[in-house]
C-alpha cells in the first residue's frame, strides 16, 4: 500500500507556521510526468529561498494555498507515472523539487535529462528548471543533495571575486562562516592563496569554523570593531542581517571595495537598509545570472568542466566535516525545518529528508 500524498507548506508573513496538507494524486495532461520524491536534503540555503521567496521569484516554483507557500529544495525524485514519449517510468532525476511525496512536470527531454516547462516557471531562472538523468544510485547522493547547489553558489562567488581580482581586496570578510556555502567558498579562497580569509561566526560556532582550517582568522560577531584585518575589504554576507553589514561598512569605511549580498541564514534580523553606508554600496549575487554569463562566455559544457574540476576536492574534504543525518516522514520534515529555521542543528550537521 502506497503511502499517502501530501505537500509541506510554511506561512509566508510567519515562517514558524506550518501544516501538511493532503495532496490527491490528479490525472496527468498529455506530455505530463508525475516523480514521487524520494529524497532531499534541508539547509539555510534553502531559508534563504522562503525569506526572498516573494523578491526573488521562489514562491512561484510550486504553487500553494494563498499566504502559504511550498519551499524548494534539491533531491532525487523518480517517475512514477508518465504521458511523455520520452520519459519513462521508473527513470531517476536529481533537481529542485518541493518539500512533498510528489510533483508534477511537463519536461522538455534533453541530453542529459529534462528541461521544466510549466507554464508558470517559464518566468523563472532556467538553472533551476533543469533535471540530471540519474543511472541506478550515485556516489555520495547525499552529498550531492546537500552540497551540489550550495557549493555551485561558493564556485560562482569565487569566480566573480577571481574575475574582478577580488576587487583589489586584501581580505575577503565571509559572514555567518559557519554556513555550508561559506565553508565552500572558504575552501576555495584558501587554495587559491591570493587573500586573507576571514570568517565572522557566533561564539558557539567558533571552535568549529576554526577547525575546517580553511580561514585564516575566525572572529565572534561581537568582536569585529577590534579586530586587526588587513585592508582593503571585500565583504560576502551570508547572514542577511542589516545590523552586521552596518557594522561591517562602518567598521572599514571607504577600505570597503566591494559587498556581496548573497543569503539570508538571520532570517529574523531587523529589516535590510542600504541607504547611507560608507564603502562600496551592497549588491545582491543571484547564482543563475552568473551561470547565463558564464554560459554565454565559455560555450556548450564550459562551466560544467571548469566545476567538476573543483567539485570532487570539496566533496572529499567535506567528509570530516560533515554529518549526515536522515529524516523520515512529515512530522520529522517540519521538526527538521524548525531545526534550521531557528539555526539549533549544529553546522556540522546536514539533514537528508526521506517523504
Amino acid at each position: 500500500m502506497s503511502k499517502p500524498a501530501w505537500d509541506f507548506i510554511v506561512g509566508k508573513s510567519d515562517l514558524h507556521q506550518t501544516r501538511v496538507d493532503a495532496a490527491p494524486t490528479a490525472d496527468l495532461a498529455e506530455g505530463d510526468i508525475r516523480l514521487r520524491v524520494e529524497s532531499f536534503a534541508l539547509t539555510a540555503n534553502n531559508i534563504t529561498y522562503a525569506v526572498y521567496g516573494d523578491r526573488m521569484g521562489y514562491w512561484k516554483f510550486y504553487p500553494a494555498p494563498e499566504g502559504w507557500g511550498r519551499i524548494p529544495v534539491w533531491g532525487y525524485a523518480v517517475v512514477e507515472a508518465s504521458r511523455h514519449p520520452e520519459i519513462a517510468v521508473g527513470q531517476r532525476f536529481f533537481g529542485y523539487v518541493p518539500m512533498s511525496t510528489h510533483m508534477t512536470a511537463t519536461p522538455r527531454k534533453t541530453a542529459t535529462g529534462f528541461f521544466e516547462t510549466s507554464p508558470w516557471r517559464a518566468e523563472l531562472a532556467a538553472a533551476y528548471n533543469q533535471y540530471r538523468a540519474v543511472e541506478g544510485v550515485e556516489a555520495h547522493e547525499d552529498e550531492q543533495s546537500l552540497l551540489y547547489p550550495l557549493f555551485m553558489t561558493s564556485w560562482l562567488i569565487d569566480d566573480m571575486l577571481a574575475d574582478n581580482g577580488c576587487y583589489g581586496a586584501a581580505s575577503v570578510v565571509l559572514s555567518s562562516a559557519s554556513s555550508k556555502t561559506a565553508i565552500g567558498l572558504a575552501h576555495l579562497l584558501h587554495r587559491a592563496g591570493k587573500v586573507k580569509v576571514i570568517g565572522l561566526t557566533s561564539p558557539g560556532n567558533a571552535a568549529f569554523v576554526e577547525s575546517l582550517g580553511d580561514y585564516d582568522q575566525v572572529i565572534p560577531y561581537a568582536g569585529l570593531g577590534g579586530a586587526a584585518i588587513d585592508e582593503p575589504v571585500a565583504y560576502v554576507d551570508f547572514a542577511g542581517n542589516a545590523g552586521l553589514r552596518s557594522a561591517v561598512h562602518h567598521r572599514f569605511g571607504e577600505a570597503l571595495v566591494h559587498d556581496c549580498v548573497v543569503g539570508g541564514t538571520h532570517w529574523e534580523a531587523e529589516p535590510e537598509s542600504h541607504h547611507g553606508l560608507p564603502g562600496a554600496p551592497p549588491t545582491f549575487f543571484f547564482a543563475p545570472d552568473r551561470i547565463k554569463k558564464r554560459r554565454e562566455d565559455w560555450g556548450p559544457g564550459g562551466l560544467e568542466a571548469r566545476f567538476a574540476e573543483a567539485w570532487p576536492v570539496f566533496i572529499a574534504d567535506s567528509t570530516r566535516w560533515m554529518k549526515v543525518e536522515r529524516r523520515n516522514g512529515p512530522d520529522a520534515v517540519r521538526q527538521t525545518y524548525l531545526d534550521v529555521l531557528d539555526a539549533v542543528a549544529s553546522p556540522d550537521q546536514g539533514f537528508i529528508c526521506t517523504p
